[in-house]
């Protein structure tokens, strides 16, 4: 498989779990949701609804396809950015800089 394809796949993914998302019912009980109510996801039965196990499954597909492309593009790589810097050690560094003449005690400030 291609970088490319996987690529495409990605956004497919990204469609169909954004989708998925919205078009489960959607509960306002807050932060309630992780206290063990009936109307959480992960309640006593689990994730029961078609809807949350197809969530679930296009985001892991979503994760594994992540992680192909990571590997893929890592490994594509054959030299790394710091290998391309510039060496600045030829330049010099600027001359330092000339304090400015000190005032004299008898000549009055301005």
């Amino acid at each position: 498989m291609t970088a490319s394809f996987l690529l495409i796949v990605q956004i497919i993914l990204v469609v169909m779990i954004i989708i998925a998302v919205l078009l489960q019912k959607s509960s306002s009980i807050g932060l309630g949701a992780y206290s063990g109510s009936n109307d959480s996801v992960f309640g006593a039965k689990g994730p029961a609804s078609f809807l949350a196990k197809a969530t679930f499954t296009i985001g892991f597909l979503f994760v594994v396809n992540t992680i192909a492309l990571g590997y893929m593009y890592a490994s594509a790589a054959t030299e790394s950015v710091v290998d391309n810097m510039v060496e600045t050690t030829d330049v010099q560094a600027p001359s330092a800089v000339t304090p400015p003449p000190a005032q004299s005690e008898t000549t009055p400030p301005k």
